[in-house]
């Protein structure tokens, strides 16, 4: 590995924050559909199935019976059955993602001054960020 070239910093560490993005690499966690941006949640989708077999049979009492999810229910001329879901609904696939945490630090790589804030989400860590910057030019501007 190539070794790390950094530009010694004109402020004390304690002169500034660092913005991190943590992923475990050895986790996946169970994730919502509407976290992953899951298509058949946000558009609906549909389910083929075909009743005369066996796998077919147990598939359409499950989504009538137990699946606790919203559609309709069609016909095809081939003598499938079609269930049409409504969209903003969990989907029948199972969803992982690893856990991210989005961090802002105090100090830099020559010294931790400990977590100043933890975001929940990543949008709220980017916009944290980006306020961070715009202080950041404006002190620049002024001198």
């Amino acid at each position: 590995m190539r070794p790390l070239t950094r530009i010694t910093p004109s402020a004390p560490a304690g002169a500034f924050q660092t913005y991190r993005i943590i992923s475990p690499p050895d986790r996946a966690v169970r994730s919502a559909c509407e976290e992953v941006g899951c298509l058949a949640w946000l558009h609906g989708w549909e389910t083929r199935v075909d009743e005369r077999t066996d796998l077919g049979s147990a598939q359409a009492l499950y989504i009538r019976a137990d699946s606790g999810r919203t559609f309709r229910e069609l016909r095809t001329a081939e003598g499938l059955t079609v269930f049409r879901f409504e969209p903003r609904q969990r989907c029948f696939a199972e969803h992982r993602t690893r856990p991210e945490f989005y961090s802002v630090r105090g100090g830099d790589w020559r010294q931790d001054f400990g977590t100043l804030r933890q975001h929940q989400r990543g949008q709220d860590w980017v916009e944290d960020f980006s306020l961070h910057q715009d202080r950041l030019a404006d002190h620049q501007r002024k001198g």
